[in-house]
This record gives C-alpha cells, sequence and structure tokens, in this order.
C-alpha cells in the first residue's frame, strides 16, 4: 500500500513522496507546492479582475410608476463590449425600462439607452454615454472544456464588482427563455450566482468573455447558466445591422404527437413523434407551400423533427428568404413540400 501511496501522490503533485514515521505517506516540500499552486490560481484571477473588472457595470432602469425621475431600480450587471459604450446584459436586465442608467467600477454614472433585444436568447445591447470606455473582449465559447476555470464579475444585491469563481460544469444545455424558445449550448458552471449577477461576464482565464450569465436555481447550490460568447456575437451583430434579431417562422401552430408505428415502419421513418399542424396562418409561409392543418411534419431541411422545438432550432439556422424542405405525412401518403420561411415578427 505504501508504494501505491507514494506513487499515487508523486504523480498528483509532481514530486516525490515519502513514508512518515507512523506509516502513513505524504509529499516532500508539500506547504511549497501548495502555497505556488495558490499563488498560480490568485495571479490568474487577480488579472482577470484586474483586466475585465473596470469594464462590469451595475444596470438601473427606471419604469413607470416611479415617484421621481431620479428614481432607479438596480436590476442587474452588464459589460463594456467597444469603447464607444455599447454593453451587452440581459433582456430580463432591461425588459420594460423607461430610462437606463449604468454605473462604473469607479462611481461614475452614465446615461444609456436601449439599442435592441432578443428576448429568445436573454440579451440586450444598450449603450452608454461615454467614449473612449474600458471595454472587455468576447472570446471563443466553443473552445471552452468541462472542468476550466471561470469567473463570474457582477453586481449581486448592488455590491459593486464583486467576484466569484467555479468551473465549467457542463456544456450544450439548454435552458427556456422567458418567451419559451430554447437557447442552446447554454454553459452550466459553479461561479456563485445571485440576483444582479444577470447580465454580467463569465471569463475564462486569460481574461475573455466567454458567457453572459443569465439564470441560476434558487433551490440548488452551484448551478449557474451563461448565454455562450459564441450566440452573443451573433446577436450583437444582428442588432447592430438590422436594429433587431431576424428568425424565420413557418406560420403554422403545432404540437407534438406520437407516430403510428406502422405507419413509421412504411416510410423508414426513425421518429418516434412527429408535429401535428393545428393550425395555419392565413397566407404564410406553410399555406403558400400547401401545408394543411393535420398534417404531420416529421423532418425539417432533411432533420429528424420531432417536436416544436426541433422546428425552433432549425429555423435559429438564419437561413431567411432560402427555401427548405419540409417532409410530412399527410394520412398514409409521405410528401415533400417546400417552404420559404418569413421573418418572424418579435
Amino acid at each position: 500500500m505504501d508504494e501505491h501511496c507514494r506513487k499515487a501522490l508523486q504523480y498528483l503533485s509532481g514530486n516525490a513522496a515519502e513514508t512518515s514515521s507512523n506509516g502513513s505517506c505524504k509529499i516532500k516540500n508539500s506547504d511549497a507546492t501548495e502555497v505556488e499552486l495558490l499563488d498560480s490560481y490568485s495571479r490568474a484571477v487577480i488579472t482577470v479582475v484586474d483586466t475585465v473588472g473596470p469594464a462590469v457595470l451595475m444596470v438601473s432602469r427606471k419604469k413607470s410608476g416611479a415617484r421621481n425621475s431620479s428614481e432607479h431600480e438596480g436590476a442587474g450587471s452588464g459589460v463594456i463590449i467597444a469603447p464607444d459604450g455599447y454593453i451587452l446584459t440581459n433582456n430580463h436586465v432591461v425588459q420594460g425600462a423607461d430610462a437606463l442608467s449604468v454605473t462604473r467600477q469607479d462611481g461614475a454614472t452614465l446615461d444609456a439607452v436601449l439599442v435592441g433585444t432578443d428576448p429568445a436568447t436573454d440579451l440586450a445591447v444598450i449603450r452608454a454615454n461615454g467614449s473612449h470606455l474600458p471595454y472587455a473582449v468576447l472570446g471563443d465559447s466553443k473552445k471552452l472544456k468541462a472542468g476550466q476555470l471561470v469567473i463570474a464579475i457582477g453586481n449581486p444585491y448592488g455590491f459593486n464588482s464583486t467576484v466569484s469563481t467555479g468551473v465549467v460544469s457542463a456544456l450544450g444545455r439548454t435552458l427556456r427563455s422567458m418567451e419559451g424558445r430554447l437557447i442552446e449550448n447554454i454553459i452550466q458552471h459553479t461561479a456563485p450566482l445571485n440576483p444582479g449577477n444577470s447580465g454580467g461576464p463569465l471569463v475564462d482565464s486569460r481574461g475573455r468573455v466567454v458567457g453572459i450569465n443569465t439564470a441560476i436555481i434558487s433551490i440548488a447550490q452551484g448551478i449557474g447558466f451563461s448565454v455562450p460568447a459564441d450566440t452573443a456575437v451573433w446577436v450583437i451583430s444582428e442588432i447592430l445591422v438590422n436594429g433587431r434579431v431576424r428568425r424565420g417562422f413557418l406560420g403554422i401552430a403545432a404540437q407534438r404527437r406520437q407516430l403510428n408505428r406502422r405507419l413509421a415502419r412504411l416510410h423508414n421513418l426513425e421518429n418516434n413523434y412527429g408535429v401535428e399542424v393545428v393550425g395555419i396562418n392565413p397566407n404564410g409561409p406553410s399555406e403558400q407551400a400547401g401545408i394543411r392543418k393535420g398534417d404531420l411534419i416529421v423532418s425539417v431541411k432533411g432533420r429528424k423533427t420531432e417536436t416544436v422545438d426541433d422546428i425552433h432550432r432549425t429555423l435559429s439556422d438564419r437561413e431567411l428568404g432560402n427555401s427548405i424542405d419540409l417532409v410530412i405525412l399527410r394520412g398514409q401518403e409521405r410528401m415533400v413540400l417546400n417552404v420559404t420561411p418569413a421573418e418572424a415578427v418579435q
């Protein structure tokens, strides 16, 4: 057992191991190793906070019914993404606001205006009245790994520039937004979040923003969620270029329905379910393509389709104006219909 112990400790620590007088094994120079590891960890966090911290703001909003024009409600956090004052935050942080302001790390308060929102991903872009502001760089969230160190910076309960650390717990989660759509590729992490962290950045050890913190599970501990930076980059570009985020829609109301097994086998389908059309928008894309109430959608763009969320995922591929193939079952017949999604009205 001593030999196994020595090898295990040596492997874990990178140091030699020895057996103590009572028969237990320990690592030589373990104190120095521990201090060195803690120093490296601390230096990484301190560097990130020094780099990104000045770009993190408290976002406050004023709603109708406030008693005076200076009465603002602390709503959440945001992060400056460009020196001319563009700020990324959560949609739910700014939703319903009649006026916005942001408070910097040094206590200075700036007026801000809403540039655009995307409720489907719970993201929003606002702009502060300022220039040459400190800003953070958006990273590549696709490169994240489970177990990787991440740092959350925000303003929970109004405590400015609060820092918490954790690791990436899991990648590729889905989270349902307030409007009902699924947000894809959500980052789950263990950096402690509290009300007020919403809209603040999740940062990697190199100081790049890899996510925007959006939700916590209040009955659990150590579970927080962030919208990935890759999603944020697309939303920002859509808002700045088009003034809104464009998504396609088919113009149907639909529900999930279990497939008859014999029918699925007849048409060599892998589906257990399909999406039944229960309503059609007059003159919408689906009606123009010949889709009828009662049709059962089993594939969109060659992808197996079993839920309404599957359709939303496909229509989030940003191919407005391009026709797509829908495979439907109408009674016992299998049909392929060509539909051109229109822009969804938000």
